[in-house]
């Protein structure tokens, strides 16, 4: 009797490192760009370019999505229209696995293809794909298309 509490004792230190155990993986985000300078803040619509004189080239318009977090790190977006159609998705911030790093040019050229937030996911890098529609529509909505 006098052996079961030290026995019972020693197992529950030995259980709290496998209570403490985190099996997801650490967030990491690398950032890859910065916004364009004249912008402010997250989802804030500017403009860059000359406003269309007399039927010319329409306006260059870049707008920020908001910055989305997975289990691997932030994801945000960075979209430029020219008039209403997407020209450029530019990542801003993306976790650095490997599998997000070759998903990033899948999704940039799905929504250049799309014209909107509305994209598959990448296999493997789900959560990175469902951050970068969340940001994208959210960098779409700022522009209020």
């Amino acid at each position: 009797m006098r052996r079961v509490i030290p026995v019972l004792l020693l197992t529950v230190a030995g259980l709290i490192p496998l209570w403490r155990f985190e099996a997801t993986p650490h967030e990491s985000t690398a950032v890859l760009a910065d916004p364009a300078p004249a912008e402010t803040g997250s989802a804030a619509p500017s403009t860059s370019g000359a406003p269309p004189a007399g039927g010319g080239q329409p306006a260059s318009t870049s707008t920020t999505g908001s910055s989305e977090s997975t289990n691997y790190g932030s994801v945000q977006v960075q979209v430029t229209f020219t008039g209403d159609r997407i020209t450029e998705v530019r990542a801003l911030r993306a976790p650095t696995s490997t599998r997000t790093q070759g998903a990033l040019p899948q999704l940039r050229q799905s929504a250049l293809s799309a014209q909107s937030a509305d994209i598959d996911t990448v296999s493997g890098a789900t959560q990175t794909s469902q951050a970068y529609a969340k940001s994208l529509q959210a960098a779409i909505d700022a522009k209020g298309r």
